[in-house]
Parts: structure tokens; C-alpha cells; sequence
């Protein structure tokens, strides 16, 4: 099976590894959309991701790795932090703008397509540089040039959830996207509201007694 694959990504390097991208690209958002809303999942804005990510993100990684390795051939130490400045000061801040004015661009009604742009590019830029530079290195370092976008995806896969997340309801930061996996103070102040109303309950059937005592 893992032969097959690889054989058939060889054969077919574009469509391989620009379709896997988008799938994962769009999966990404249908994950934030399962722990965010549950049972309701919105099918337009899911499609929305999946027409940026085949449209632009699939396409323009697949040649963006292939120009960087024309350029700066082999995996040496040199090699790999050239192609990895490359892609984090040029590709990254390109890519992450396609995503928040694309999807500005197919929603219906919005009247200022950079909105999203200006209020979180900054903030999702320094968490690529803090997250993503990472496994970029590892990209250029380890995987195979015909499987480097497929890689990307697989990588994009979590990076469009957080995408998603910053665009909807989001700031672009971090803390804002572990606050929204990990919302433990919400927890807690359900916890003390629940306790609340159960000592107020029990405390109603003693005041009751005492007042109708003469």
C-alpha cells in the first residue's frame, strides 16, 4: 500500500499533492467547526477554505518547493536555512494573507475584504514563525522533494484549524487559540455557578421553616 502510494505520487506529483493538501486543508476547518459548533457544521464556509487552499495554497506550494530546490539543490546545513528564510519571510506572510482576504472575498456581503488582514496578519505571523519554522526545516531537511507539499498539508491540517479559528472568532495569537481549546475558566465558573444555585436551594427551605414558625 505504502509502495503504491509513493509510486503513484512519483507519476503524478502535481495532482498528488495539491489534492491531499486541499483535502487536509479543508479538514482543518471542518475539525475547528466539530469542537466549535458540535452537530451544526456549515458546508459553504468548509468549501469556501477548500476553493483557497486547491486554488492557491495547494498550487503555490507545490511550485514554491520546487523553485527553492532549483535554487538551493541538496539538504546540507547551508542548503536547508537559505530555502528555510526563504519560505518563512516570503511564502509564509503571502500565504497567510491569501487565506484572510480570499475567504473575505467569498463570503457574501463583506465590504471590507481586509479587515481580517489588518486586525490578525500580525499576531498569526509570529505564531508561524514561533510554530511553523519548525517543521519547515524539517520539510527541507528530511522529506523528499515529491513529497513536500503532501508534508506541508499534513502540517497545514492543524495550521487551517488555527486559521480558521483566528478568522472567526480569534486574534491571530495563540493564547487565544488555547483559551478556546482549554477553556478552563469557563469550566470553573460553571462549576461555582452550579454550586451557587444548590446552596441557595437548600437554603430556601430553611428560611421558609423559620418564617412560618409564630
Amino acid at each position: 500500500m505504502r509502495r503504491a502510494f509513493l509510486k503513484h505520487v512519483r507519476r503524478y506529483p502535481w495532482v498528488t499533492n495539491v489534492t491531499l493538501y486541499g483535502c487536509l486543508f479543508a479538514g482543518g476547518d471542518f475539525v475547528h467547526q466539530w469542537f466549535s459548533r458540535g452537530e451544526r457544521t456549515d458546508w459553504k464556509q468548509t468549501r469556501n477554505v477548500a476553493v483557497v487552499a486547491f486554488s492557491f495554497h495547494g498550487n503555490f506550494n507545490f511550485f514554491w518547493m520546487r523553485f527553492l530546490e532549483r535554487r538551493f539543490p541538496g539538504n546540507s546545513v547551508r542548503m536547508v536555512m537559505r530555502k528555510l528564510f526563504l519560505d518563512q519571510t516570503m511564502a509564509a506572510p503571502l500565504a497567510t494573507s491569501v487565506f484572510y482576504t480570499g475567504l473575505s472575498v467569498l463570503l457574501e456581503g463583506k465590504e471590507d475584504i481586509f479587515e481580517d488582514w489588518r486586525e490578525k496578519f500580525l499576531n498569526t505571523y509570529r505564531v508561524i514563525l514561533m510554530c511553523m519554522s519548525l517543521s519547515q526545516f524539517l520539510n527541507f531537511a528530511l522529506v523528499p522533494l515529491y513529497m513536500r507539499t503532501t508534508f506541508t498539508g499534513c502540517c497545514a491540517f492543524i495550521w487551517a484549524t488555527f486559521l480558521c479559528f483566528s478568522r472567526q472568532s480569534g486574534d491571530g495569537t495563540a493564547a487565544a487559540a488555547l483559551a478556546w481549546m482549554f477553556p478552563q475558566k469557563d469550566d470553573e465558573t460553571e462549576a461555582e455557578t452550579k454550586t451557587t444555585g444548590c446552596e441557595d436551594k437548600v437554603d430556601e427551605p430553611r428560611a421558609q421553616t423559620a418564617t412560618s414558625k409564630p
